[in-house]
């Protein structure tokens, strides 16, 4: 096996991981990190507001629709009306979060397939059943559908690609890339809406509603994208596996007698019993969907898509279609022996949130302070001047938030707490240059999912060294952190340069970023 890099290439990759390591480790946690944005907006504000400062940018006129020259001046916070809002708009700014329902209510679903053990068993099944030929890309896009879950994918299919390719004869490290690299660094493909959608499209329309009250990103805002991403990941990810990760790891001198535990009579039947709950589940869908006047169609346009009662109950469909076939599983693998096994589940999901719960008190809090000082507003029209005068518009400009957005990743972990500081300051900015909340928030993501598999920060990296290490060969190099992160860093390459490709054609073709979702203003 040659999987430690020359001692030249090693030196260079150690001082960067330790640049990275001691940079994430400086940064306080996001908790107390949006307290001192708060307390900082409070201070500005009042700052500002003594010096004067205040901005004139063209607005949309309600009643007449035609853009008005609208000046804007910095709102003192510290002032008889500032000290009211704040004590007096705390529990709203919680309560009114566009994130705080979407998620709650779409966990209480997953936690329930999850808690199941439906999601493990779906996985274990499309990895066991995958022919030798399809090996790797069946991996990675395991993987990438992992990630509707929490963990599922780190604690079951990484471990589980090892042992299906040793049983395949082909190197364990292999598998563990592949599967990692789907699971972390596809974090934001899938074919289907997860908790992420709607976590995100609610702190982006939060950000959006400091330029525009009305503003709304739905959590299927980046759904087409999301889904071509899906397939550009997986033959990425089976490219750079087959191609060079594999060869570079060389042949595997350990023992290869683990094998992958076959699906046991329970797992099957319970999934039996979840196909056909979603198949009906399906069915009434489409009853309330299809004919002409189904109930769950636009009234008056008769729409499916757009501002449809389907489209504003996205969320309550998505629970229910993780919800009960999950139930379905856990009833017919026995691992629920009752209903309270599906109460379980959901009071489960629900303890996990804890800390999301107090990270969007907090951020609402100052998202709240931001908007109400017009802060948001001076930044995003001053941002976007001066990014216009020195020419740094468009496409590139698009390019740079991604580029933006990965390096962050390598010191801030966590996609809602990073994307809870940015979207504030960029949505705006993006809207005054012209692009919508959608396509910042997709610039946003793919930044953020391609350098999660080389962040030594990353809350899962320390574990998968770890199933790593388990496959370290006798005379062979250790294997640790550093192993794992040049086996990935290829990966991270990949994705990011052919992500951005897919962007900027996306972008050039001005195609829909999801249902209603477009690009430009």
């Amino acid at each position: 096996m040659s999987s430690s890099p020359a001692s030249g290439q090693k030196g260079a990759l150690q001082r960067f991981l330790d640049i990275v390591e001691r940079g994430g480790n400086a940064l306080p946690h996001p908790i107390i990190m949006f307290f001192y944005f708060a307390v900082g907006t409070v201070a500005l504000s009042a700052l500002l507001s003594l010096i004067g400062v205040s901005v004139t940018y063209d607005a949309m006129d309600r009643a007449s629709g035609e853009l008005v020259p609208t000046t804007v001046a910095i709102k003192s916070l510290l002032t008889a009306d500032g000290v009211r809002f704040m004590f007096t708009n705390a529990i709203n700014a919680f309560t009114g979060h566009a994130a705080l329902g979407t998620i709650l209510v779409a966990m209480l679903g997953v936690g329930v397939a999850e808690y199941s053990g439906l999601i493990s068993a779906m996985l274990k099944r499309m990895v066991l059943a995958t022919p030798k030929s399809l090996l790797t890309p069946i991996l990675v896009f395991a993987g990438i559908m992992s990630n509707i879950a929490s963990d599922a994918g780190y604690v079951v299919l990484v471990p589980l690609g090892a042992i299906v390719f040793m049983s395949f004869g082909r190197h364990p490290l292999a598998g563990i890339a592949a599967a990692f690299a789907g699971v972390s660094g596809g974090f934001s493909a899938n074919l289907v809406i997860g908790s992420t959608d709607p976590l995100l499209g609610g702190i982006s329309t939060e950000a959006a509603r400091i330029m525009d009250p009305t503003y709304m990103v739905t959590p299927v805002a980046n759904y087409y994208f999301m889904v071509v991403s899906t397939f550009l990941i997986t033959i990425l990810g089976t490219i750079v596996t087959d191609k060079i990760v594999e060869p570079r790891l060389g042949s595997y001198g350990g023992d290869m007698g683990e094998k992958a535990d076959a699906m046991t009579p329970e797992e099957l039947a319970g999934l039996k019993r979840a196909k056909w709950s979603f198949f009906a589940l399906v069915a009434l869908l489409c009853a309330l969907i299809i004919p002409e006047a189904a109930p769950l169609r636009d009234p008056a346009s008769g729409q499916i898509l757009g501002n449809s009662p389907f489209m504003q109950s996205i969320i309550l469909i998505l629970t229910a279609l993780f919800l009960i076939p999950g139930a379905a599983y856990g009833f017919g693998s026995k691992t629920f022996e009752s209903a309270e096994g599906v109460v379980q589940g959901m009071v489960k999901s629900m303890s996990t949130m804890a800390s999301v719960l107090v990270i969007i008190f907090v951020s609402a809090q100052f998202v709240s302070y931001f908007t109400y000082s017009n802060l948001g507003i001076v930044a995003a029209v001053s941002g976007a001047d001066l990014l216009n005068n020195i020419g740094f518009t468009g496409l590139p400009l698009a390019v740079a938030m991604v580029l933006l957005s990965a390096v962050v990743n390598l010191f801030m972990g966590g996609a809602s707490s990073k994307w809870l500081i940015m979207a504030p300051v960029f949505i705006p900015m993006f809207m005054q240059m012209g692009f919508t909340p959608e396509y910042t928030q997709v610039a946003y993501r793919i930044g953020d999912s391609t350098t999660n598999i080389i962040t030594p920060l990353m809350t899962y990296f320390p574990i998968i060294a770890s199933f790593a290490a388990r496959y370290q060969e006798e005379n062979g190099p250790k294997i640790g952190m550093g192993t794992v992160i040049s086996m990935m860093m290829p990966y991270t390459f990949f994705f990011l340069g052919g992500w951005i490709v897919l962007f900027i054609v996306w972008s050039m073709l001005n195609l829909p970023l999801g249902p209603g979702a477009v690009m430009f203003m």
